[in-house]
């Protein structure tokens, strides 16, 4: 899957999910956007999307990037997607500034039918290991 690709992806899912109003912005000059729209409570979003090697991580400056996109946008909610795992200080940077950062366990969980709402009760809990998917699973079962 090219990175296009996996941006219509997110696209397809986020539909999937209830969202409007959801189209692909990314490309050269994006202003750090590859997806717009609206979540089915009527917040607007913006997300970054990244396809990179499992075994790269997806380093704090590129979320802090995503920050200031929320705000050139003026979206209501900023949200990360990637097919690999966050470094910490980047997972934390994401948490401790309402950003959802859904890395491939939890993109995984997304593609198997959880809602993208869902996913923010498990955000910043901790990435690379099972736990996450064994709270999610007694939470929603």
């Amino acid at each position: 899957m090219t990175g296009t690709e996996f941006e219509d992806f997110v696209v397809k899912l986020c539909r999937r999910d209830g969202c409007t109003d959801v189209r692909r912005v990314g490309g050269s000059h994006d202003n750090g956007a590859d997806v717009l729209g609206h979540l089915p409570d009527g917040r607007s979003m913006v997300i970054q999307c990244k396809r990179y090697a499992p075994k790269r991580k997806i380093p704090s400056r590129e979320v802090r990037d995503l920050l200031g996109a929320k705000v050139h946008f003026k979206a209501d909610v900023a949200i990360f997607v990637a097919t690999t795992y966050f470094s910490g200080p980047a997972e934390m940077f994401a948490a401790e500034n309402g950003i959802l950062a859904v890395h491939r366990d939890h993109f995984g969980l997304w593609n198997n039918g959880a809602s993208l709402l869902s996913l923010s009760a498990v955000n910043g809990t901790g990435q690379g290991d099972r736990r996450p998917r064994e709270r999610w699973k007694e939470t929603y079962g």
